[in-house]
């Protein structure tokens, strides 16, 4: 039996853990941000963003369980749901790791192109919608999301790719332009100049504070048209360290240096943190970043 000076203590303990919870969320409603955060995971791609009011977002999710401790990080320990994940196309190295979310937390709402690859971790990716039951939307030009003050532009696949098999599926690739008041950010998963030359014909406003570069800094991606249409203040990479395929490659580093575009890159910085509050935007890093 608990003491009457211990129960009252436990009281008191559990209305200020209250407390704390309700001016945390005060907090957050007189101080509106968007918070994006490119997760270091290796050889892959994986990013968090938390809207305004508290909508959670989770585009990739690298090549394996690592994602879940980067998840544990940015979400209370209670908090075992996502509003949406986003698979921009069914490589191992974006949706591996999404394997491991499906099962452990609740996803309200998938956005993915449907396009089919013959492998045992596409296998799983199949297994683990089919037992989530999210609302499933098969992604093409067009489409708009809505988070509150957050708007997600989808500009590509330009048609649905449902049921069509890839044997590489890079170049169908979701690439999404995400708006916050006069920020922006341009997701490019994992397409080459091939599909950036698509878009660029298509005259979509490309133009955003932030890109994520193109399959991971490779030659075959950021052509210098490109990102001139993009014309990003900061580029974001994510590589892991010492990778076998050489990213980022130098010309696009070159690339990128030509136009005095910021970089960062995962495999040097650890997690990326971009915080906008609609106006401008600050970038922390898990490690030093010069000219902060």
């Amino acid at each position: 039996m608990i003491k009457q000076g211990k129960f009252l203590w436990l009281i008191l303990a559990l209305l200020f853990l209250t407390n704390i919870f309700v001016w945390q969320k005060t907090f957050d409603l007189t101080n509106p941000k968007l918070e994006v955060v490119f997760f270091d995971v290796g050889q892959g791609d994986a990013i968090f963003i938390e809207t305004p009011q508290g909508h959670q977002i989770l585009i990739d999710g690298g090549p394996n369980k690592k994602i879940l401790e980067k998840l544990s990080e940015e979400m209370p320990f209670w908090d075992n749901s996502l509003d949406l994940v986003i698979l921009t196309h069914p490589e191992k190295d974006h949706v591996g790791g999404l394997n491991y979310v499906l099962r452990r937390y609740k996803v309200e709402n998938i956005l993915w192109t449907g396009v089919l690859r013959d492998t045992k971790t596409f296998e799983y990716w199949q297994e683990n919608l089919a037992n989530e039951k999210a609302n499933e939307i098969i992604a093409e030009e067009g489409q708009r999301i809505k988070a509150g003050e957050v708007q997600i532009s989808i500009f590509y696949p330009l048609e649905n790719l449902a049921k069509k098999e890839y044997k590489n599926s890079n170049d169908t690739s979701i690439i999404a332009r995400l708006i916050f008041e006069k920020n922006s950010f341009l997701f490019a998963g994992d397409a080459t100049k091939k599909t950036e030359k698509e878009l660029l014909a298509q005259e979509f406003n490309l133009n955003s504070d932030v890109l994520k570069v193109g399959h991971h800094g490779s030659k075959t991606s950021s052509s210098g048209e490109f990102l001139e249409n993009v014309s990003p203040k900061i580029a974001v990479i994510s590589c892991g360290r010492n990778n076998p395929y050489g990213h980022p490659h130098e010309q696009v580093l070159r690339n990128l240096e030509n136009l005095a575009i910021k970089v960062l890159r995962t495999d040097q910085h650890g997690d990326i943190k971009i915080i906008s509050d609609g106006k401008s935007i600050k970038f922390y890093g898990g490690h030093p970043i010069s000219n902060f």
